[in-house]
């Protein structure tokens, strides 16, 4: 697949961290752009990540960035918490350019603070949690145990560090920041969608239940026959769906 000719930014958080970013012009609305939030260890410079932002480009916009602590990013990773001002440069960069309307979509770590973004900084017109988790700590499927190790062993860290270029911080958080399922209720009105699919072999359905339920309205849950996890099992025709209800939340 040739992918849309993209621009790449670097950006700066209110925290002081630069954030590395592309925006991929729209193959359709000019009002409309779509922020990609990506999954732990990801990167926008990926080739799935870049064929997500192509599929969504024919909606609108695109700006996809990496998180701190990963790729060309500044900073060390905080797997959840500091990166919501990731999203808002993010964000404010898709003003900055011109659009009307903004909307993020994140994956299962982006997921997570795609949804405390919303609950907490508000400025986006609607939001989609793919394969996200809705609590804190979980640790009952192989893949999250080592996640974990990852980011709680100083070993778990240094292979983060070699093998995919993620930085992640030592110390742990002080204070908890707020959990998925606690964020969704403060998301409203904002259209919010959850994504998750039967075949998730870090986080079983019960955690897209829970965002659903704890969610308040306009929401919807799609539970997806035999959808993996985040970016790498997403299949084009799973985002053109996605891309086909931002843009339909955000024209609504």
């Amino acid at each position: 697949m040739s992918f849309a000719v993209s621009f790449p930014v670097m950006l700066r958080t209110k925290d002081g961290v630069r954030i590395d970013a592309v925006h991929t012009p729209s193959r359709g609305p000019g009002d409309l752009c779509v922020v990609i939030a990506h999954g732990f260890t990801g990167s926008w410079r990926e080739r799935t990540s870049r064929r997500i932002a192509h599929v969504f480009s024919a909606f609108g916009g695109v700006v996809a960035f990496d998180f701190r602590g990963h790729g060309r990013s500044g900073g060390l990773s905080t797997v959840g918490d500091e990166e919501v001002l990731d999203v808002a440069a993010a964000v404010r960069h898709a003003r900055t350019l011109g659009y009307a309307r903004v909307a993020v979509a994140g994956f299962s770590m982006g997921a997570a603070v795609a949804l405390r973004h919303a609950a907490l900084h508000g400025g986006v017109d609607a939001v989609a949690s793919v394969s996200g988790p809705a609590r804190w700590y979980y640790r009952g499927t192989a893949p999250m145990r080592r996640v974990h190790w990852a980011m709680e062993q100083r070993m778990g860290r240094a292979a983060a560090r070699v093998f995919k270029g993620t930085r992640i911080r030592s110390t742990g958080w002080d204070p908890v920041p707020l959990a998925p399922f606690e964020a969704v209720p403060l998301i409203s009105p904002i259209p919010l969608l959850v994504v998750h699919g039967d075949r998730d072999a870090f986080f079983p359905l019960d955690h897209a239940y829970q965002l659903y339920e704890a969610a308040q309205e306009p929401r919807e849950l799609w539970i997806e026959d035999g959808y993996g996890h985040a970016e790498s099992d997403a299949t084009p025709e799973l985002i053109r769906r996605i891309g086909r209800w931002v843009s339909a939340s955000v024209a609504g």
